[in-house]
């Protein structure tokens, strides 16, 4: 029984993992910055359509995700369209669903694109790294607005 039990854990856990490929071409949307230069920070939002773009960092991605409407092009027309939302945690490099990522705001850590949010998949870790770095606070997914985002853009 225990190896059965093992045996779907691991093919839960292969189900459930994350990806992020980054070529030495891929760029990310937003700001058109190269991934390559800051695996780190990388993002992405995959639609249900089975289109991936890409993001150099967690503020580019929520500037996509509130304002998709400013990339008419890629046709998101509803949150719906959204499948998985995944962003780059900052000290282990696993990616992680960024719904329930946190965010640490305001620490000396700073992106591709100037001041941004640091990724991790646990809230301890994110606010040890707050501790450690300065960081102001930490959001869960949900805490993040628009107007943090644009508070971010303009702080650059």
């Amino acid at each position: 029984m225990k190896k059965i039990f093992l045996l779907l854990v691991m093919l839960s856990s292969m189900l459930m993992s994350y990806e992020i490929v980054i070529t030495d071409k891929t760029v990310g949307e937003v700001r058109h910055l190269k991934l390559s230069k800051s695996v780190k920070w990388a993002s992405k939002i995959e639609l249900q359509n089975g289109k991936k773009i890409y993001f150099a960092s967690p503020k580019s991605m929520f500037e996509f995700y509130f304002r998709p409407g400013n990339w008419p092009e890629i046709g998101v027309k509803k949150e719906a369209d959204f499948k998985d939302i995944l962003v780059t945690d900052y000290l282990s490099g696993e990616i992680v669903e960024a719904r329930g990522a946190f965010y640490v705001y305001g620490s000396r850590a700073v992106g591709p694109a100037g001041d941004d949010l640091v990724a991790f998949d646990s809230y301890k870790i994110a606010t040890e790294f707050a501790k450690k770095y300065n960081g102001k606070r930490v959001f869960g997914f949900k805490e993040v607005t628009l107007g943090l985002i644009k508070w971010l853009n303009d702080s650059m």
